[in-house]
Formats: structure tokens, C-alpha cells, sequence
């Protein structure tokens, strides 16, 4: 989690934003979440997962180090009123991006029942930050070593059953959002997500984040982050996920062999 100063983004950063970084010079540019801010300190708060070449090189970073870019906010913000009962998933490192959402929805007047899920207890995070937003908070581990041992679409599919809900945002890996909305479909209940396409740009140029989305052709940045679950493809949106695993690989191979001539 890195809390870093960037004023004019904190000024205008709004749920569902994101910002895009590059680390240094030559570095590739990387979309991430708005988890947080605050207007008055001039932050924004990310939390990020060391998966690729990029966040690695992040990690390696401590309090007052400066990052080369940081742009933002960027895409559009989320649409936030008074919906009624509204169910919001978190999974994984989508626990960050759907704090916000589920802290304005609840300053909207909206009773917020917030499923937090991770593969094990080690890496859930937010758990406090989450409770204090939500009506109600239900935690899931798919190990079972907090929580209920369950995917998080297990305790929404019974909430869905029992009661009436008028909104369910969902934001964590594309096979949990896709799964997700398969539950939400067949009670018929509008559903949000936030997906996490491959970005270069993030101006709408470059068409590297281009997704389906009621069998149109919509662009992350510029169109979303947020769409209609319902509507979107996401076995095609987790085919282009992995459009650049070869690459991803070679450039993890020369960040293991750079640290082992340092050491």
C-alpha cells in the first residue's frame, strides 16, 4: 500500500478513478486503482500486487522515494445514489478499488453489505477499513483460514436468495467478476463492474484495452472502468489478459538475473 503525494489527482479523484504510473524513463506504463484519498493532506492511496516487471520495480521503493509519472484521475467516476439495498464483492486486490464505492454509496444513504475474499487469510487486507463503510461485512477465504472457507459468490448467491437487492458492484480477478455475474443474472439484479484490461495509454489511442460489452466494442479507459456485468464478454476480456505472458516472462527473467549478479 503506498500513500502517495500527487495534490492535483487527490483534488479530483472520485470513486472508480484510476491514475496511470510509469516508474522510471523507459518504463512501461501501468494503470492502478484509486483505493483512497484525501483532499486535505494531497493523497491518493493504491494498493498493488508484485506481479509483473513493473510492481516489482515498485516494491523496491520506500517512504520518500519519487515515482517519474503519475497521471490521473482518469476514467469515468462511479455513478453513486441512493439504489436501496446494494451488495459490493471485493476479491482479492479488488478489496481496494471497491472501498470507495462502498463508502460513498453508503454516505448515499444506501444500506451496504460488503463479501471480502481472498485465498487465504495471509493476503486479505482492509478488513476494518471495510466494516466501518458496511451494514454488514462477510469474509471468505477459499483455504477456509478466516472467514467462511467459501468463494465469495457463495454467500452473495444466499443473499440474493432471501432478500431483495437493488445494486451488486463486483470488482476482483475477470473469472470472479464472470462468475459473479452469473450468480447476479439469474436473480435479475444490476450488476457493476470494474475491469482490468490491459492499458497502454489510457487516452482512448491505442486500443490496447478494448473489451465487448453488449456486442460493442468499448474502451476501458475512456468508456469504464465501469460496465454492465452483464453485458461484458469476459471470456474474451481473459483471453487478452494473456496476451502477453511471453513478454511478461522475459522481463521477469531479466529482473531475477539482475539481482543475481547483485548478490
Amino acid at each position: 500500500m503506498f500513500d502517495i503525494e500527487a495534490r492535483g489527482i487527490a483534488r479530483k479523484a472520485k470513486p472508480g478513478n484510476f491514475f496511470i504510473l510509469r516508474t522510471h524513463e523507459q518504463g512501461e506504463r501501468v494503470p492502478l486503482t484509486i483505493a483512497d484519498f484525501d483532499r486535505e493532506r494531497g493523497t491518493i492511496t493504491t494498493v498493488f500486487q508484485k506481479v509483473g516487471k513493473t510492481t516489482h520495480h515498485l516494491g523496491t521503493l520506500n517512504e520518500g522515494d519519487f515515482i517519474t509519472d503519475v497521471i490521473g484521475p482518469l476514467g469515468n467516476h462511479s455513478h453513486i445514489k441512493k439504489f436501496g439495498n446494494v451488495v459490493c464483492v471485493g476479491g482479492g486486490v479488488g478489496i481496494a478499488p471497491v472501498f470507495p464505492i462502498a463508502r460513498a454509496l453508503k454516505e448515499a444513504g444506501n444500506k451496504v453489505i460488503s463479501i471480502i475474499g481472498a485465498r487465504t487469510k495471509s493476503i486479505l487486507f482492509w478488513e476494518e477499513k471495510m466494516r466501518n463503510v458496511s451494514d454488514d461485512l462477510i469474509i471468505t477465504t477459499d483455504d477456509g483460514s478466516y472467514g467462511t472457507k467459501a468463494v465469495v459468490t457463495i454467500p452473495l448467491d444466499e443473499i440474493l436468495s432471501k432478500e431483495k437487492v437493488n445494486l451488486v458492484v463486483a470488482i476482483g480477478p475477470a473469472i470472479m467478476m464472470k462468475f459473479v455475474c452469473k450468480t447476479t443474472e439469474k436473480h435479475r439484479v444490476e450488476t457493476i463492474v470494474s475491469l482490468n484490461s490491459i492499458m497502454i495509454d489510457a487516452t482512448g489511442m491505442c486500443g490496447g484495452c478494448r473489451v465487448q460489452v453488449g456486442g460493442e466494442t468499448k474502451y476501458t479507459c475512456v468508456d469504464g472502468p465501469e460496465f454492465n456485468g452483464h453485458e461484458v464478454d469476459f471470456d474474451l476480456l481473459m483471453k487478452r489478459l494473456q496476451g502477453y505472458i511471453p513478454e511478461e516472462n522475459i522481463a521477469m527473467n531479466h529482473i531475477r538475473e539482475d539481482m543475481a549478479r547483485r548478490s
